[in-house]
């Protein structure tokens, strides 16, 4: 009767044992699939959407950001009136990088509220072709007898809003100078690095552009224009309220605006930050 009850207890803990193993991996095996959920192996694809001056840098950047995250970024690159003008109609893109003004873009509802990251600014340069004798535009007289004296110019068309910013920016700084009128009939208005072209082709004189845009190796960066009479043109993130993954736009924007970021926005002739 003893050894009966002996061997029956001692069936209970063998059991009790072997259940409790069981649990154990359980309990593992459901750890490991919730850790294979939320690793990156389930990438995203992140939608960006950013005018002309993000070219550069997002090209810098793509490689690096999809390595480090698993994450696929599919950037669409525009002209920045353009671009503002989708953001603000709510276009379904994760990741919206504008430049102020912006209200309209908060007030839309389109962004996350709190979101809204600096990225980098860039400025407006003065391009010869190679080889050419580089004028001066030290200050503003310089640059507005520059401009003054050449036959024919090109810059982005910022026309109705909806153009280039860097258009947009040095239509004001003729106005500044008081030439913008005089200066049109000299303008062969195109957008992109076109008019890099136009410049080697000597169908104009000198070329107007962001920094950023200045990657043909025909041409040179004569400088900055004086920043009394072009201000650098900020670049703000935001993470879009139609994001199909908000933690993964966010990741997107983070990159932008970290160290990596800081590092293509240098190189491509950008100042980090605001």
């Amino acid at each position: 009767m003893g050894f009966g009850i002996w061997v029956l207890g001692f069936g209970i803990c063998h059991v009790g044992s072997r259940l409790s193993r069981m649990k154990k991996l359980i309990t593992l095996a459901a750890v490991t699939v919730l850790l294979h959920a939320a690793s990156p192996a389930q990438a995203e694809e992140v939608t960006l959407i950013a005018p002309g001056g993000m070219r550069c840098p997002i090209d810098v950047m793509k490689p690096g950001f999809e390595k480090k995250t698993g994450h696929v970024l599919k950037p669409t690159i525009g002209a920045g009136g353009a671009t503002h003008r989708q953001v603000v109609q709510g276009a379904p893109f994760d990741v919206p990088v504008v430049q102020p003004p912006y209200d309209d873009v908060i007030k839309s509802g389109n962004v996350v509220a709190g979101s809204e990251t600096p990225l980098a600014s860039v400025p407006i340069v003065v391009v010869v072709r190679k080889g050419d004798k580089k004028p001066d535009i030290s200050n503003a007289d310089a640059v507005k007898q520059l401009l003054l004296g050449v036959k024919a110019i090109s810059y982005p068309d910022g026309a109705g809003g909806l153009g280039g910013a860097a258009g947009v920016s040095f239509d004001n700084t003729q106005k500044k100078l008081g030439i913008y009128d005089q200066m049109q009939p000299k303008v062969k208005r195109v957008q992109g690095v076109a008019l890099l072209e136009l410049l080697k082709r000597r169908d104009i004189d000198i070329a107007v552009t962001f920094a950023s845009e200045v990657n043909d190796p025909g041409v040179e960066v004569v400088g900055i224009l004086p920043r009394d009479i072009s201000t650098p043109t900020a670049l703000v993130g935001f993470v879009s309220s139609h994001a199909k993954s908000a933690e993964a736009a966010k990741t997107l924007l983070s990159y932008l605006s970290g160290p990596e970021g800081a590092m293509a926005y240098r190189a491509c002739a950008m100042t980090p930050g605001k």
